[in-house]
């Protein structure tokens, strides 16, 4: 039934400038739409919509709730981290000088948050 619907995902934010800015300019969606609940951006053949709440409310993940596949891992990390993202390191994981780990299946997979804290990631299939 819904297998060949558009799929939007939703993340929580508090601060609105800091989201769009981050969504918009560092991660470069286009903006579709925005009002006083939040900001929706065209991803690629799905869009994002940015859900305002207050900061008392905001519980970011401790899990990825958002994740990009991209055909060159090593290039993408360093094409984010020119733009001032920081990947997430992890004690438990063995990951190397760029903080890519990867999976016993050869996937390789890198975590950064967005502003509001939300644990987004990055992978490649081997």
């Amino acid at each position: 039934m819904l297998t060949d619907k558009r799929v939007k995902a939703f993340v929580p934010a508090a601060d609105a400038a800091a989201a769009k800015k981050f969504y918009g300019e560092t991660l470069g969606f286009k903006l579709l739409s925005e009002d006083d609940y939040g900001i929706e951006f065209e991803m690629n053949y799905a869009s994002l919509r940015v859900s305002f709440v207050s900061a008392d409310h905001l519980q970011p993940q401790r899990h990825t709730i958002l994740g990009w596949s991209v055909p060159d891992i090593r290039e993408t990390v360093d094409l984010l981290k020119g733009q001032g993202i920081v990947f997430e390191k992890y004690d438990f994981l063995d990951q190397d000088e760029n903080n890519i780990w990867t999976a016993p299946g050869g996937t390789q997979v890198a975590w950064f948050k967005d502003p509001a804290g939300n644990l987004l990631s990055i992978d490649h299939q081997a």
